[in-house]
């Protein structure tokens, strides 16, 4: 792969990492959310980190493809802002549930994170097939997430 092939890996990889980082220092796993009352289904701790670690790893993988499929300039600079507003999301869901203490507002957070997520399937699918199935594990467990992410609500609340 020449350099200008490789530049565009380089800075899908890196916004993945600062996305996760993002999330990853903002999760705080201390007493307030140990004290949570959970699901019986909730997926076992050690799952988390393996699932966001693929599901970011396949999202990066998704922006390039869609990236380099791209019809035009205009078409490129979307993908990109698609990306960066989903990056956006999935961290303020990390602030609003860990630091604010606000399931109940992270609730309606993923939501949006949810949207934003079927958006880039829809528009990177137009140009790239292989962009919408690597986001598929991402909008699944977005799904899994919200699903918890109410039945905390409904366990705990109310909060604030």
């Amino acid at each position: 792969m020449h350099r200008e092939g490789l530049l565009p890996v380089i800075l899908a990889a890196m916004a993945a990492l600062v996305v996760a980082a993002g999330g990853a220092t903002i999760t705080d796993l201390g007493p307030w959310y140990q004290g949570l009352t959970q699901p019986a289904w909730a997926p076992p701790g050690w799952l988390y980190g393996v699932a966001w670690t693929l599901i970011f790893a396949l999202a990066a993988m998704a922006s390039l493809a869609a990236w380099r499929s791209a019809p035009t300039v205009k078409a490129r600079t979307n993908v990109i802002g698609l990306f960066a507003f989903n990056g956006f999301l999935n961290v303020l869901w990390s602030l609003l549930f860990f630091r604010v203490q606000r399931p109940d507002w992270a609730l309606v957070e993923v939501a949006l994170l949810w949207a934003s997520i079927a958006l880039l399937i829809v528009y990177c699918g137009r140009f790239s097939r292989t962009a919408a199935w690597l986001l598929l594990p991402y909008i699944a467990w977005v799904s899994v997430a919200a699903a918890l992410n109410y039945a905390i609500v409904q366990l705990n609340g109310p909060f604030g």
